[in-house]
Protein backbone atom coordinates (compact mmCIF):
# COMPACT_ATOMS: atom_id res chain seq x y z
CA UNK A 1 0.00 0.00 0.00
CA UNK A 2 1.52 3.44 -0.82
CA UNK A 3 0.39 4.86 2.32
CA UNK A 4 -1.11 3.74 5.99
CA UNK A 5 -4.34 4.34 6.47
CA UNK A 6 -6.58 4.32 10.03
CA UNK A 7 -8.65 0.94 10.04
CA UNK A 8 -12.12 1.01 8.54
CA UNK A 9 -15.22 -0.75 8.16
CA UNK A 10 -16.42 -1.41 4.29
CA UNK A 11 -19.68 -1.32 3.27
CA UNK A 12 -20.64 -2.76 -0.62
CA UNK A 13 -23.80 -2.08 -1.86
CA UNK A 14 -26.02 -0.24 -3.63
CA UNK A 15 -26.50 3.28 -3.35
CA UNK A 16 -29.21 3.53 -1.45
CA UNK A 17 -27.11 1.78 1.66
CA UNK A 18 -24.47 4.90 2.30
CA UNK A 19 -27.01 7.51 1.85
CA UNK A 20 -26.85 7.28 6.31
CA UNK A 21 -27.82 9.94 8.63
CA UNK A 22 -24.19 10.70 10.88
CA UNK A 23 -21.57 9.97 8.36
CA UNK A 24 -19.91 12.81 8.43
CA UNK A 25 -16.59 14.21 6.89
CA UNK A 26 -17.64 12.40 3.30
CA UNK A 27 -15.27 12.39 0.45
CA UNK A 28 -14.63 10.32 -2.90
CA UNK A 29 -11.59 8.61 -3.71
CA UNK A 30 -10.31 6.87 -6.33
CA UNK A 31 -8.36 4.25 -5.55
CA UNK A 32 -5.90 2.64 -7.85
CA UNK A 33 -5.35 -1.07 -7.85
CA UNK A 34 -3.37 -3.47 -10.04
CA UNK A 35 -6.15 -5.52 -10.64
CA UNK A 36 -7.83 -2.46 -13.00
CA UNK A 37 -10.49 -0.46 -12.07
CA UNK A 38 -12.93 -0.52 -9.46
CA UNK A 39 -16.54 -0.57 -9.92
CA UNK A 40 -16.27 3.33 -8.69
CA UNK A 41 -14.60 5.57 -6.41
CA UNK A 42 -14.46 4.43 -2.66
CA UNK A 43 -16.87 6.88 -0.38
CA UNK A 44 -14.90 7.19 2.97
CA UNK A 45 -16.88 8.88 6.24
CA UNK A 46 -17.16 9.13 9.83
CA UNK A 47 -20.16 6.98 11.86
CA UNK A 48 -19.74 7.85 15.52
CA UNK A 49 -16.18 7.94 15.49
CA UNK A 50 -15.73 4.95 13.32
CA UNK A 51 -14.42 5.06 9.84
CA UNK A 52 -16.36 3.78 7.24
CA UNK A 53 -15.74 2.80 3.33
CA UNK A 54 -18.08 2.51 0.92
CA UNK A 55 -18.15 1.20 -1.91
CA UNK A 56 -20.70 0.99 -4.79
CA UNK A 57 -20.80 -2.68 -6.30
CA UNK A 58 -22.12 -2.11 -9.72
CA UNK A 59 -21.03 2.09 -9.49
CA UNK A 60 -23.17 4.59 -8.91
CA UNK A 61 -26.63 5.02 -11.15
CA UNK A 62 -26.08 1.21 -11.23
CA UNK A 63 -23.86 0.95 -14.35
CA UNK A 64 -22.05 -2.52 -14.71
CA UNK A 65 -24.04 -6.18 -14.71
CA UNK A 66 -23.23 -8.95 -12.25
CA UNK A 67 -20.61 -10.55 -14.45
CA UNK A 68 -18.46 -7.12 -15.52
CA UNK A 69 -18.03 -6.29 -12.27
CA UNK A 70 -13.73 -6.50 -11.28
CA UNK A 71 -14.50 -7.87 -8.10
CA UNK A 72 -10.85 -8.62 -7.79
CA UNK A 73 -10.01 -4.46 -8.13
CA UNK A 74 -13.14 -3.96 -5.98
CA UNK A 75 -11.71 -5.95 -2.55
CA UNK A 76 -8.23 -4.94 -3.45
CA UNK A 77 -9.24 -1.29 -3.59
CA UNK A 78 -11.12 -2.03 -0.02
CA UNK A 79 -7.67 -3.80 1.46
CA UNK A 80 -6.30 -0.88 0.28
CA UNK A 81 -8.48 1.67 1.63
CA UNK A 82 -7.72 -0.42 5.24
CA UNK A 83 -10.98 -1.81 5.51
CA UNK A 84 -10.30 -5.30 7.81
CA UNK A 85 -14.16 -6.33 7.79
CA UNK A 86 -16.42 -5.69 5.30
CA UNK A 87 -19.92 -6.67 4.93
CA UNK A 88 -21.66 -7.08 1.25
CA UNK A 89 -25.28 -5.92 1.20
CA UNK A 90 -26.90 -7.57 -2.30
CA UNK A 91 -30.61 -8.15 -3.27
CA UNK A 92 -31.67 -11.73 -3.37
CA UNK A 93 -34.81 -13.76 -4.65
CA UNK A 94 -35.98 -16.21 -2.03
CA UNK A 95 -36.30 -19.94 -2.43
CA UNK A 96 -38.08 -20.88 0.49
CA UNK A 97 -42.02 -20.16 1.51
CA UNK A 98 -40.73 -18.64 4.96
CA UNK A 99 -38.23 -16.71 3.44
CA UNK A 100 -40.68 -13.27 2.59
CA UNK A 101 -39.96 -10.50 0.89
CA UNK A 102 -38.62 -7.59 2.85
CA UNK A 103 -36.80 -10.44 5.30
CA UNK A 104 -33.06 -10.02 5.45
CA UNK A 105 -30.48 -13.16 5.67
CA UNK A 106 -27.42 -13.53 7.09
CA UNK A 107 -25.64 -16.03 4.77
CA UNK A 108 -23.19 -18.49 5.82
CA UNK A 109 -23.06 -20.81 3.07
CA UNK A 110 -22.66 -20.63 -0.49
CA UNK A 111 -23.11 -22.32 -3.81
CA UNK A 112 -21.21 -20.86 -6.83
CA UNK A 113 -22.62 -21.15 -10.04
CA UNK A 114 -20.75 -18.77 -11.90
CA UNK A 115 -18.34 -19.50 -14.39
CA UNK A 116 -17.15 -15.88 -16.37
CA UNK A 117 -15.48 -14.31 -13.70
CA UNK A 118 -11.96 -14.53 -12.55
CA UNK A 119 -11.90 -16.16 -9.03
CA UNK A 120 -8.72 -15.85 -7.46
CA UNK A 121 -6.02 -13.35 -6.69
CA UNK A 122 -3.58 -15.89 -7.39
CA UNK A 123 -2.58 -18.14 -10.66
CA UNK A 124 0.54 -19.11 -12.60
CA UNK A 125 3.66 -17.99 -11.00
CA UNK A 126 1.92 -17.98 -7.28
CA UNK A 127 -0.50 -20.04 -6.17
CA UNK A 128 -1.83 -20.03 -3.15
CA UNK A 129 -5.46 -22.30 -1.61
CA UNK A 130 -7.38 -20.61 0.98
CA UNK A 131 -10.06 -22.78 3.01
CA UNK A 132 -13.87 -22.09 1.85
CA UNK A 133 -15.53 -24.27 4.42
CA UNK A 134 -16.66 -21.61 6.48
CA UNK A 135 -16.70 -18.84 3.24
CA UNK A 136 -17.80 -15.28 5.78
CA UNK A 137 -16.98 -14.78 9.31
CA UNK A 138 -19.01 -16.04 11.82
CA UNK A 139 -17.80 -13.17 14.47
CA UNK A 140 -19.44 -10.41 12.29
CA UNK A 141 -22.19 -12.56 11.12
CA UNK A 142 -22.97 -12.10 14.79
CA UNK A 143 -22.75 -8.74 14.97
CA UNK A 144 -25.01 -8.08 12.31
CA UNK A 145 -27.42 -10.99 13.66
CA UNK A 146 -27.82 -8.72 16.93
CA UNK A 147 -27.72 -5.15 15.45
CA UNK A 148 -30.66 -6.80 12.94
CA UNK A 149 -32.40 -7.45 16.29
CA UNK A 150 -31.88 -3.75 18.16
CA UNK A 151 -33.21 -2.12 14.68
CA UNK A 152 -36.16 -4.52 14.65
CA UNK A 153 -35.20 -6.02 11.01
CA UNK A 154 -36.53 -9.31 10.24
CA UNK A 155 -33.96 -11.60 9.88
CA UNK A 156 -32.56 -15.07 9.67
CA UNK A 157 -29.25 -16.23 10.71
CA UNK A 158 -27.68 -18.51 8.51
CA UNK A 159 -28.37 -19.74 5.02
CA UNK A 160 -27.50 -20.94 1.66
CA UNK A 161 -26.91 -17.94 -1.42
CA UNK A 162 -26.76 -19.69 -4.33
CA UNK A 163 -24.98 -17.33 -6.47
CA UNK A 164 -25.95 -17.52 -10.77
CA UNK A 165 -23.84 -15.30 -13.06
CA UNK A 166 -26.82 -13.99 -14.92
CA UNK A 167 -28.07 -11.86 -15.73
CA UNK A 168 -31.11 -13.16 -17.12
CA UNK A 169 -33.00 -14.48 -13.92
CA UNK A 170 -33.22 -18.75 -13.29
CA UNK A 171 -35.71 -20.86 -15.75
CA UNK A 172 -38.50 -22.78 -13.02
CA UNK A 173 -36.66 -25.93 -13.57
CA UNK A 174 -33.07 -24.14 -12.31
CA UNK A 175 -35.13 -22.83 -9.49
CA UNK A 176 -36.30 -26.06 -8.35
CA UNK A 177 -33.32 -27.29 -8.67
CA UNK A 178 -31.75 -25.01 -6.51
CA UNK A 179 -34.47 -25.79 -3.73
CA UNK A 180 -33.55 -29.25 -3.99
CA UNK A 181 -30.60 -28.42 -3.02
CA UNK A 182 -31.66 -26.75 0.47
CA UNK A 183 -30.95 -23.23 -1.21
CA UNK A 184 -32.60 -20.74 0.85
CA UNK A 185 -31.74 -17.42 -1.51
CA UNK A 186 -30.69 -16.48 -5.10
CA UNK A 187 -28.58 -13.49 -6.23
CA UNK A 188 -25.49 -12.71 -8.73
CA UNK A 189 -22.77 -10.87 -7.00
CA UNK A 190 -21.31 -12.45 -3.67
CA UNK A 191 -19.27 -14.95 -5.59
CA UNK A 192 -16.42 -14.60 -6.31
CA UNK A 193 -16.44 -11.31 -3.99
CA UNK A 194 -16.30 -13.84 -0.86
CA UNK A 195 -13.54 -15.89 -2.30
CA UNK A 196 -11.69 -12.60 -3.20
CA UNK A 197 -12.36 -11.32 0.75
CA UNK A 198 -11.13 -14.60 2.15
CA UNK A 199 -7.77 -14.34 0.07
CA UNK A 200 -7.52 -10.60 1.26
CA UNK A 201 -7.35 -11.51 4.38
CA UNK A 202 -10.62 -9.96 5.30
CA UNK A 203 -13.32 -10.43 7.80
CA UNK A 204 -16.65 -10.33 5.51
CA UNK A 205 -20.15 -11.30 5.70
CA UNK A 206 -23.09 -11.45 3.91
CA UNK A 207 -26.50 -9.56 4.33
CA UNK A 208 -28.98 -10.77 1.43
CA UNK A 209 -32.07 -8.13 0.99
CA UNK A 210 -34.89 -10.23 -0.22
CA UNK A 211 -36.74 -8.69 -2.82
CA UNK A 212 -39.37 -11.59 -4.04
CA UNK A 213 -39.83 -15.15 -4.18
CA UNK A 214 -37.83 -16.70 -7.41
CA UNK A 215 -40.36 -18.05 -10.32
CA UNK A 216 -40.78 -21.00 -8.34
CA UNK A 217 -43.66 -19.58 -6.45
CA UNK A 218 -46.85 -19.82 -7.89
CA UNK A 219 -47.81 -15.97 -7.75
CA UNK A 220 -44.71 -14.91 -8.69
CA UNK A 221 -46.32 -13.58 -12.00
CA UNK A 222 -49.07 -11.68 -9.53
CA UNK A 223 -46.10 -9.38 -8.51
CA UNK A 224 -45.60 -5.72 -10.09
CA UNK A 225 -42.52 -4.26 -10.69
CA UNK A 226 -44.22 -1.43 -8.44
CA UNK A 227 -44.19 -3.64 -5.79
CA UNK A 228 -40.96 -4.59 -6.03
CA UNK A 229 -39.75 -1.42 -5.92
CA UNK A 230 -41.45 -0.50 -2.68
CA UNK A 231 -39.50 -3.66 -1.22
CA UNK A 232 -36.30 -2.38 -2.63
CA UNK A 233 -36.75 1.36 -0.66
CA UNK A 234 -37.78 -0.43 2.36
CA UNK A 235 -34.64 -2.66 2.09
CA UNK A 236 -32.26 0.77 1.49
CA UNK A 237 -34.36 2.27 4.67
CA UNK A 238 -33.27 -1.14 7.05
CA UNK A 239 -30.04 -1.57 5.34
CA UNK A 240 -28.80 2.38 6.74
CA UNK A 241 -30.37 1.01 10.19
CA UNK A 242 -28.85 -1.92 10.41
CA UNK A 243 -25.44 -0.35 9.48
CA UNK A 244 -25.78 2.44 12.43
CA UNK A 245 -26.97 -0.34 14.54
CA UNK A 246 -23.58 -2.53 13.96
CA UNK A 247 -20.66 -0.06 13.76
CA UNK A 248 -20.60 0.54 16.83
CA UNK A 249 -20.07 -3.17 17.54
CA UNK A 250 -17.57 -3.81 15.76
CA UNK A 251 -15.53 -0.64 17.18
CA UNK A 252 -16.35 -3.12 20.65
CA UNK A 253 -15.12 -5.80 19.55
CA UNK A 254 -11.61 -6.65 21.48
CA UNK A 255 -11.38 -10.01 19.83
CA UNK A 256 -11.23 -8.99 16.50
CA UNK A 257 -7.53 -9.53 15.75
CA UNK A 258 -7.57 -12.32 16.25
CA UNK A 259 -10.57 -13.74 14.14
CA UNK A 260 -8.85 -16.93 12.10
CA UNK A 261 -10.08 -14.84 9.20
CA UNK A 262 -7.23 -12.51 9.08
CA UNK A 263 -4.67 -15.12 8.89
CA UNK A 264 -6.15 -17.07 5.73
CA UNK A 265 -3.04 -16.94 3.87
CA UNK A 266 -0.78 -18.19 6.76
CA UNK A 267 -0.79 -21.49 5.37
CA UNK A 268 -1.89 -21.40 1.81
CA UNK A 269 1.00 -19.88 -0.33
CA UNK A 270 2.56 -23.02 -2.23
CA UNK A 271 4.77 -21.53 -4.33
CA UNK A 272 8.66 -21.26 -3.37
CA UNK A 273 9.71 -18.02 -2.43
CA UNK A 274 12.84 -18.30 -5.50
CA UNK A 275 10.11 -19.41 -7.86
CA UNK A 276 7.50 -16.21 -7.35
CA UNK A 277 6.83 -14.36 -10.04
CA UNK A 278 8.04 -10.65 -9.00
CA UNK A 279 5.70 -8.95 -11.18
CA UNK A 280 2.94 -11.12 -8.80
CA UNK A 281 4.43 -10.42 -5.32
CA UNK A 282 4.18 -6.64 -6.34
CA UNK A 283 0.69 -6.85 -7.62
CA UNK A 284 -0.38 -8.74 -3.83
CA UNK A 285 1.13 -6.38 -1.90
CA UNK A 286 -1.84 -5.09 -0.58
CA UNK A 287 -3.52 -8.48 -0.56
CA UNK A 288 -0.73 -10.94 0.71
CA UNK A 289 2.34 -8.03 1.60
CA UNK A 290 2.80 -9.18 5.29
CA UNK A 291 3.81 -13.29 4.17
CA UNK A 292 5.71 -12.03 0.73
CA UNK A 293 7.40 -9.43 2.61
CA UNK A 294 9.55 -11.90 4.65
Amino acid sequence: MSKARKSAFGIIGGSGVYDIDGLVHKRWESIVSPFGKPSDELLFGELEGHQLVFLPRHGRGHKIPPSEINFRANIDALKRAGCTDVISVSAVGSLREHLKPGMFVIADQFIDRTFARTKSFFGSGLVAHVSMAHPVCSRLGDHIAAAAQEAGIEAMRGGTYLVMEGPQFSTLAESELYRSWNCDVIGMTNMPEAKLAREAELCYATVAMITDYDCWHPDHDDVTVDQIVKVLVENADKARSLVRHVVPKLGADTEARACPCRAALQHALITAPEARDQQKVEDLGAIAGRLLSK
